[in-house]
């Protein structure tokens, strides 16, 4: 009644989790494929997360920037330790906000350089946010529509097309952001040679090569970085969702000699890595590390028992994956909801499944029972 209609909300109230599993307000058990929209990385209330936001709730919730923050050292130096070189780290709330950072820190980086390069390259079908310096590197229209005039400075390319990229390289050309796996764009994947093709132009013509991780990262498909499924070294890569596991963190990570364009008074964030974030953030991201095999294995089984389902294509990697229907889905997770199965549609036509990072074989075979008795 007070709120603003800008979700389409479903009509189910959860009121507690556990594991791989939530509770609505009537006590109904769901089968949670969806994990908040890969965020809640540990699924729900898993002990050590729970104790560590506890304790530092009752420590110290906030500190201005303006002074040292120890859980942010800790915590940055946990990605930069997995980052294929070294860098630093700026901290914020959301994914939107570290590619806001992103679009910042790459020009800021040319402009140290006294050099009029401005411009960023894009995908279509790629989802960066819905701020204005987001929504203008989102590549759809229906993200965009209504909001017009777009910031300018944003070219538009087909993923996996490196002629399109060179069509609209410009002299002022910045750098090219990209998900290696399209997230809201369908689970749509980037192709080694197209990145390795990508990678090469940017070294060529001395652009920035920029890695939108947000959805991806912090081991969702089985690499503790999506990038690092492929032979590329980006420059720049955006951090958010899984990091927190539910409790709102963003990142932004860059090599050395790009992280220098960001200065004192260039850029901030009030609330950014808040010490009641990084403590949290602090046990995902450790915990994390010893699941990647895990992910890597369930996922290389869930993608297997989708394909025998025999109704559409299957992409993705780990716990990352989509099933392309010759319909529109939403009905199909309406249905799924009414049996117990939290899902979600993407693109209109693709189901998404990016569940908790613990989900067993036999949380996956209950999904997919769940699945059939919707589907067929």
């Amino acid at each position: 009644m007070y709120l603003m209609e800008n979700y389409k909300r479903l009509c189910v109230s959860f009121v507690k989790g556990k594991g791989v599993y939530l509770y609505d307000d009537k006590g109904k058990e769901y089968l949670d494929m969806l994990a908040g929209i890969a965020v809640n990385s540990l699924g729900y209330a898993n002990p050590d997360l729970v104790d560590a936001i506890c304790y530092q709730a009752k420590e110290l919730i906030h500190i201005s920037n303006l002074f040292e923050n120890s859980w942010q050292e800790a915590l940055a130096k946990e990605l930069v330790d997995s980052f294929w070189t070294s860098g630093k780290v700026f901290f914020c709330n959301s994914g939107t906000e570290a590619n806001e950072a992103c679009i910042k820190l790459a020009r800021r980086y040319f402009y140290e350089k006294g050099e009029k390069r401005y411009r960023i390259i894009t995908f279509y079908n790629s989802f960066h946010g819905r701020t204005f310096g987001s929504m203008s590197a989102t590549a759809q229209e229906k993200i965009q529509k209504g909001f017009e005039p777009l910031l300018e400075g944003f070219d538009y390319a087909e993923l996996n097309n490196i002629d399109s990229v060179l069509k609209v390289l410009k002299k002022d050309t910045a750098g090219v952001l990209l998900e290696v796996i399209q997230g809201e764009g369908g689970i749509r994947e980037a192709k080694e040679e197209f990145l390795k093709d990508l990678e090469e132009l940017c070294k060529k013509e001395g652009l920035l090569l920029m890695i939108d991780e947000v959805q991806t990262g912090i081991g969702r498909t089985g690499k503790f970085y999506a990038y690092q499924h492929y032979p590329i070294k980006p420059d720049i890569i955006t951090l958010a969702k899984g990091l927190g596991g539910g409790v709102p963190i963003g990142a932004l990570l860059a090599r050395d000699e790009v992280a220098k364009a960001f200065g004192p008074g260039s850029h901030g964030s009030t609330f950014g890595g808040n010490p009641l974030a990084c403590r949290s953030a602090l046990v995902v991201v450790q915990k994390v590390k010893g699941l990647l095999s895990h992910v890597e294995r369930v996922g290389a089984y869930f993608k297997k028992r989708l394909q025998e389902l025999g109704v559409g294509e299957v992409r993705g990697k780990g716990l990352m994956l989509g099933l392309e229907l010759d319909k529109p889905c939403q009905e199909i997770v309406l249905k799924a909801l009414e049996k117990g199965l939290v899902i979600n549609c993407t693109s209109e036509r693709v189901l998404r499944f990016v569940p908790p990072l613990i989900i067993e074989e036999e949380h996956v075979d209950r999904a997919i029972e769940l699945l059939k008795e919707t589907l067929f």
